[in-house]
């Protein structure tokens, strides 16, 4: 008999967590188990150092539903859930951390708000076990910025614990920390969107491994995803009302030169005036023709690979070419 296709998919990246391994594959086979549905454990190694590789060995021998990807080298944590989500088959994709911080417990919950007919749905620790100058105050501006900047309002974009239907992240790509911002991106294929608060456990075993370093890396990748969010199709917009801007800059400058060298008896040496309007000239030229190589790089990435600007929810009495 063939095997039932696997609804659920649990991904998880693993960096040096050799301790909690254990722990943290038999509250999952116990949570996973009572669902029963089909489902599978994909767990992506990122170059560990401390034996959690050949852990992860020993336990995928014993558990057939237990599947391990390894990296030559540790790539981070976006790589890893980028990773996890190309090899899952099922048809919901669970992310988590393997710190044994997010609850295993909380997966049935997380799975019961999806099927109120949410798309996604995101955990919130509100209760974090983190520490507060470090960690969680740092995070709650950042999702502040995050949820103003991109429009979907989350209390913790950070919390990897989420439930994604495939369809809505199908063909996301990821890089840098932008891992965090999946729900943006579901959201712009048209998902809903909502979280629900979820445990946070305090580590028990291994070290943490984020670091204020990581704010900077968050900051300007929201820089990138307002910018595909808002501009991605059209940059010249972008670009070109940049350099709009500073040919009237110029304008200006070169005018007031002008002015005073006529009415005041002012010379071009002895005012800004004149450097300022050709600087301001040449910055405008440049932004207006970057922007028109981008809207050609960004044609040609569409066309080439015959992609939409937009995604079809469904079709009703249209035939389909073949």
């Amino acid at each position: 008999m063939s095997r039932s296709p696997i609804v659920l998919s649990v991904i998880i990246p693993v960096y040096n967590e050799v301790d909690n391994l254990d722990p943290l594959h038999q509250a999952l086979i116990t949570v996973l188990e009572e669902q029963n549905k089909p489902y599978e454990i994909i767990l992506v190694d990122d170059g560990s150092t401390d034996g959690s590789r050949e852990k992860l060995a020993q336990i995928a021998k014993s558990n057939k539903n237990f599947k391990v990807v390894n990296f030559l080298r540790n790539y981070g944590q976006t790589a890893a859930l980028m990773a996890g989500i190309e090899k899952a088959q099922g048809e919901i994709l669970i992310p988590m951390d393997a710190d044994l911080q997010n609850d295993p417990k909380d997966i049935p919950r997380l799975l019961q708000k999806l099927d109120e007919g949410f798309d996604v749905v995101s955990g919130w620790r509100k209760d974090r076990q983190d520490k507060t100058i470090t960690r969680t105050i740092p995070s709650m501006i950042a999702n502040k910025i995050i949820s103003k900047i991109s429009g979907l309002v989350l209390h913790d974009y950070g919390c990897t614990l989420k439930v994604y239907r495939r369809d809505v992240i199908k063909g996301v790509r990821l890089y840098g920390e932008m891992h965090r911002f999946i729900p943006i991106y579901a959201k712009w294929q048209g998902a809903q969107v909502t979280e629900i608060p979820v445990s946070h456990n305090p580590r028990i075993h291994g070290i943490s491994k984020y670091g204020l370093n990581r704010i900077f890396k968050v900051i300007l990748d929201l820089i990138v995803v307002w910018f595909m969010e808002n501009y991605f199709t059209k940059p010249i917009y972008l670009f070109g009302s940049f350099g709009l801007f500073f040919l009237l800059v110029s304008l200006l400058s070169g005018t007031l030169a002008v002015y005073l060298r006529i009415f005041h008896n002012i010379s071009f040496i002895s005012t800004p005036m004149p450097l300022a309007a050709v600087m301001s000239f040449m910055v405008g030229i440049v932004a207006i023709l970057l922007g028109l190589v981008a809207e050609m790089v960004v044609r040609t990435y569409y066309e080439s690979q015959r992609l939409n600007i937009y995604t079809v929810r469904e079709t009703l009495n249209i035939d389909e070419p073949t």
